[in-house]
């Protein structure tokens, strides 16, 4: 399959410090097959210096394609990707978080089941391949597993790993959704809602993972594990 162009989705909270550093990144890789790139970075009403240093980096980098777009109040990640997602133009899209905990460079494995014609959606797995994985937390590693096990439970799917931050959808597939969930509920929501759509394909691809630890900036806790199950039940079993 040939694509033109991918667009990459960034939500963007207090990332002043490291965004720069990930925009590095997407300037410098070369998609396969001369695919180019459309970054759509949404500041959440940051309270840092993350606007100044996205806008920096636009006037810096014009030949860069980088939409900016913001909210006046904080919304949470799952709110700036719906911003992101109705921007989109590429025929598919993946979302990036603002950190360094994914590696860009491994957009082209994701891309491969795509453009070999298999698939709709990719899915990177931080629990296949033998990737690098930062070892961080026990217990983060069990809800995420508790997580993805209860979700392939109502979408009858055998993910591994449903709450990846590296999703990559079919463009016209994902601004279909009505999707709801403003914070961290986007991931179980979007799973549910995108394995519902007839003859839709899905893949998953092992990735690496350089975690971050909460001193780091790392902003998941244990009550969005609560509102992932919540949404699971809500999403899932039933299907609203």
């Amino acid at each position: 399959m040939q694509i033109n162009k991918l667009s990459i989705i960034i939500p963007a909270y207090n990332e002043g410090a490291t965004i720069h550093l990930i925009l590095d990144k997407l300037s410098e890789l070369s998609l396969v097959q001369n695919i180019q790139k459309e970054i759509i970075i949404v500041n959440d009403c940051s309270t840092d210096n993350t606007r100044e240093e996205i806008l920096r980096y636009k006037a810096k980098y014009p030949a860069l394609n980088i939409i900016f777009e913001e909210h006046e109040k904080n919304k949470g990640k799952g709110a700036a990707l719906h911003t992101g997602i109705a921007k989109a133009s590429g025929e598919f899209l993946i979302i990036q978080d603002a950190d360094l905990e994914y590696d860009p460079e491994e957009y082209n494995d994701i891309l491969q089941p795509v453009l070999k014609g298999f698939a709709d959606v990719v899915y990177g797995s931080r629990f296949m391949g033998s990737n690098p994985h930062r070892i961080l937390f026990f217990w983060h590693t069990i809800g995420n597993k508790l997580l993805t096990f209860l979700s392939n439970m109502f979408t009858n799917l055998n993910l591994t790993d449903m709450e990846t931050c590296y999703k990559l959808f079919r463009t016209e597939m994902i601004q279909s959704l009505d999707l709801k969930e403003k914070r961290f509920g986007f991931e179980p929501e979007v799973t549910a809602k995108i394995s519902r759509i007839p003859k839709v394909r899905i893949y998953e691809v092992g990735i690496s993972y350089y975690g971050r630890t909460y001193e780091e900036g790392k902003k998941i806790g244990w009550k969005d594990g609560i509102r992932a199950i919540y949404c699971i039940l809500k999403y899932g079993l039933f299907r609203r």
